[in-house]
Formats: C-alpha cells, sequence, structure tokens
C-alpha cells in the first residue's frame, strides 16, 4: 500500500534527521524506511547537507520534506509508476537541545542546570505524575470547554472589581495542578533569571527597588499594562519553553500544566456575564496565563524579557532610567525626557503592542517634581518614602485595634491580620524608619488576645 505524496516525503524527512549529517549515515536511513536503495537516494543525502548540514539539529522535518519532492530523480520515480514505498518508520530520538547561547552566555552566578526532560515520560516522572495523570492535567482528555461543574476541570474563579470599574478574574488552580505547578516553578523557571529591570515577583527585590531607582528625578513616568497576564497567550508560553531547549512535544505539555481556558459556561454565569464585554470573554476564552497560578509570575516575567530589553534600550537612549514591577512601567529622567514626554508615550505604546501587550492609557501619569511622585505606593521626590495618607490610615488601624481590639479593623477578613499588620508595619519601617519606629511601637500594645483590650491615650492625654 502506497502512502500519499507528503506521508512519504515526510516519512523520509523524519528518517533524514534521525541521526547526524553524514551521507553514508543519511543516506542508510533513506534506504532503511524504503527497504531498498534507489539511484536517488545518496544525490538527496548529498544536496541536503549541503543546504543544512551547519544547522541539522535544527532543521525543520517539512523544510526537508520540500527538498525531497524536488528532487529529480524523487520526481521522476513517483511519476514512472514506481513509486517509493515506506516499509519502516525512523524518528528522530527525542533530545533536549543546550541553551541557546544568548541564554549561556549571561554573566550570572552559578545556577543549577535546568532538568532534563527529553520525553513527556520523563516530565511525569519528574513531576511524580504517572504519564495517565500528566495527560489528564495536561488536559489531553478533550474535556468540553462549554462546562465548567465538573471535576476534570483543574481551576476555581473569583471575580474582583478593580478601583476603575473592571473586573479581575482568579484562576485558582486545584490541588494537584497547583503542586505540578510549584514543581515546575521551583525546579525549573527559578532558574531562568527574568530582565535585570524586572522587580516583581523575584527573591529579594519588590516594591521599593522597582521605585528607588526614580528617586529625586525632574520627571517620572507611570504607565500600566492592561490585561497583564491575559495577554500572555499559549503560543509564547510554548515558544519558551523551546527556547529553553526542550523538545516540541515536552513544551506542549508543559505549556498545558501552565495555561487555562476559562469555561464558556462560567464566563456566561449570573455573576460574571455582565462584567465583560464579549472581547473580554475571548480573552479568557483561549489559553493563557491564569492569574492565580503559581507558575504565572514568573512566566509572564520571562515572556516580558524582549519588553524589558526594548524599553530598557529606549530609556537609555532619552538618558533616563526604566524599572517594571509586574503590570507597572516606570521611566524617570532629567531635561532631556522632559522634553520627548509625547514621543515616549508613543514609543512605549508601540513597543508595547509589537510585543503583544497594551497599555491602559486612562492609568499613565506624568509626575513633576511639582507634584507627588508615587510608584506602586512609595513616595519618590526625595527619596524612597512612606506617603503620608498612608502613614495615618496605617496609624489610625493601629490605635483602633489597641483601643477596640483588632477584630474591629479587620474588615477584609484576612485569616491572619495580626501578620497582615506586621508586614505593613515592616513596610513601612523599610521606607521611613523613624515613622516605622512610631508604627511599631503602637503595634507592639495591641491585645490580641480575646477580651484584652489595652487603651492608649489620645491626643490631649485623657482616656477614651
Amino acid at each position: 500500500m502506497h502512502s500519499s505524496l507528503y506521508d512519504t516525503t515526510r516519512t523520509i524527512a523524519d528518517a533524514m534527521l534521525a541521526g547526524p549529517a553524514e551521507p553514508d549515515g543519511v543516506a542508510a536511513r533513506i534506504a532503511a524506511v524504503l527497504g531498498d536503495s534507489p539511484p536517488w537516494v545518496r544525490d538527496v543525502a548529498l544536496d541536503a547537507i549541503a543546504r543544512f548540514g551547519e544547522r541539522w539539529a535544527d532543521v525543520e522535518p517539512d523544510e526537508l520534506s520540500r527538498l525531497v519532492v524536488g528532487a529529480p530523480g524523487f520526481v521522476e520515480a513517483w511519476r514512472r509508476g514506481g513509486r517509493p514505498t515506506i516499509v519502516r518508520i525512523l524518528r528522530q530520538p527525542a533530545v533536549q537541545r543546550p541553551l541557546p547561547p544568548p541564554l549561556a552566555a549571561l554573566d550570572l552566578p552559578p545556577l543549577p542546570p535546568l532538568p532534563q526532560l527529553p520525553t513527556s515520560g520523563d516530565l511525569a516522572d519528574w513531576l511524580d505524575l504517572t504519564v495517565p495523570e500528566l495527560e489528564w492535567l495536561a488536559d489531553r482528555w478533550r474535556v468540553a470547554a462549554r462546562g465548567s461543574e465538573t471535576p476534570l476541570h483543574h481551576y476555581t474563579y473569583r471575580a474582583f472589581d478593580k478601583r476603575d470599574g473592571g473586573c479581575r478574574l482568579i484562576e485558582i488552580p486545584k490541588g494537584r495542578l497547583r503542586d505540578a505547578q510549584s514543581r515546575v516553578l521551583h525546579g525549573l523557571l527559578d532558574r531562568v533569571p527574568p530582565h535585570d529591570a524586572a522587580h516583581g515577583f523575584r527573591r529579594g527585590r519588590g516594591i521599593v527597588s522597582f521605585a528607588a531607582p526614580h528617586a529625586d528625578r525632574d520627571v517620572v513616568i507611570r504607565f500600566d499594562l492592561a490585561d497583564f497576564f491575559v495577554s500572555v497567550r499559549a503560543a509564547r508560553i510554548h515558544a519558551l519553553f523551546g527556547t529553553l531547549g526542550y523538545p516540541a512535544e515536552v513544551a506542549r505539555t508543559l505549556t498545558a500544566l501552565c495555561t487555562n481556558r476559562v469555561p464558556s459556561a462560567r464566563l456566561l454565569a449570573p455573576d460574571l456575564r455582565d462584567r465583560f464585554d464579549w472581547s473580554g470573554r475571548q480573552r479568557y476564552r483561549n489559553r493563557h496565563l491564569p492569574q492565580g497560578a503559581p507558575t504565572s509570575p514568573a512566566l509572564a516575567n520571562l515572556c516580558a524579557f524582549r519588553l524589558d530589553t526594548r524599553l530598557a534600550a529606549l530609556a537609555r537612549s532619552l538618558d533616563a532610567t526604566y524599572t517594571r514591577y509586574a503590570d507597572d512601567l516606570a521611566f524617570s529622567g532629567g531635561a532631556g525626557l522632559a522634553r520627548a514626554i509625547e514621543r515616549l508615550q508613543v514609543r512605549v505604546a508601540a513597543i508595547a503592542l509589537e510585543e503583544g501587550f497594551a497599555l491602559h492609557m486612562r492609568k499613565t501619569r506624568v509626575m513633576r517634581r511639582s507634584v507627588r511622585q508615587r510608584l506602586a505606593g512609595v513616595v519618590v521626590n526625595r527619596h524612597p518614602n512612606l506617603a503620608r495618607d498612608a502613614f495615618d490610615t496605617l496609624k489610625a488601624m493601629l490605635t483602633n485595634s489597641v483601643r477596640h481590639g483588632p477584630a474591629s479593623q479587620n474588615r477584609d477578613a484576612h485569616p491572619d491580620f495580626r501578620g497582615y499588620l506586621a508586614g505593613r508595619v515592616a513596610h513601612a519601617t523599610m521606607l521611613n524608619a523613624t515613622r516605622g519606629i512610631k508604627l511599631r511601637a503602637i503595634f507592639d500594645r495591641i491585645a490580641w488576645d480575646a477580651g484584652d483590650v489595652d487603651t492608649i491615650p489620645d491626643g490631649n492625654g485623657s482616656q477614651p
């Protein structure tokens, strides 16, 4: 039984790539799949090596397939009735490629090598899963996307209203998938550094390191990326894993583990139906980074590498500074940047679009010295500092916790309110040590045991 022209040439191409680019070896592999060695075989082998030998490891089978289908000897054999017949299949063994030179050459502290996962079976073993379990978590069972009330779906959903009137959908992976994603995060993604301008979701960095480079500048400009996580589509995640050297099948499985598509039934449920327009629902219906998965922040940073590279270069051309914290982009500089504000806004918007993102134009802020220059809650007019209104709000919350008990101030139902307040006090101390000492003194007077309520004097020295 003869195969189609495409299947025949594609099988020959796969056999050619199943070993090194040596004329005798390539010709022998073609002869093996045909069960014969017609005269044109060696000509095809020599032509393929001449054209693609220098990049043999990266040649796509379709490229060789097109070469075979145009080879005069093959064309003559196909047309005269003696069509080549496939008798066996030789496939290229799955291998994990090394990092590309630009990544391998990064001047970084020694990092553990990436896990070697040449096949999906190796990936399953690394995740302590069976292959069927991995296929289930990777949605290989083709569960209908329209339904949502089924244990075969791996996410639960919570919607929160944004201050600007929009809606943020948090996609929370269930236990088994979350465990697998955490392994991918800590065992793989944490070993790949994002661009140096990225400060969000990185150990040892945060909003202070994001804001500090912009202190004491003539002008500070803040941009906001719209729908940061949802904008990162599955194709970009697949390309990222491919760039890291993983074979196509492993890259597809990793992509499926780390992306999600929200079921239509969930998007059309009463609590969400009116919160998204048609285009917003479409973004969630297509595979994207789910906000709520442990892998999403690291993947978003890595997928924004080109964006950060181009924006950092743009900043340097204007003698300015650029940093990014998640979806917040910050530029700062002197007179040169102040004169180029309009041009900067146009270029940033264009670069963001070219890199698959979009600016939330209404959130763009141009802040000169005459106004409060604030980035991610940090005031940077002279040096990184806690905003006065933020200090007053936190001080009032602490004071009322002393007077009336901490439960009276836990209006957002934080499960660990003590830890929440302690974190805010520590953050304030990091920005302004003097104010932080005052806040810590009040925090230490809070009675955390039920019924044990302390009091502090009010402003005129009397008891409340």
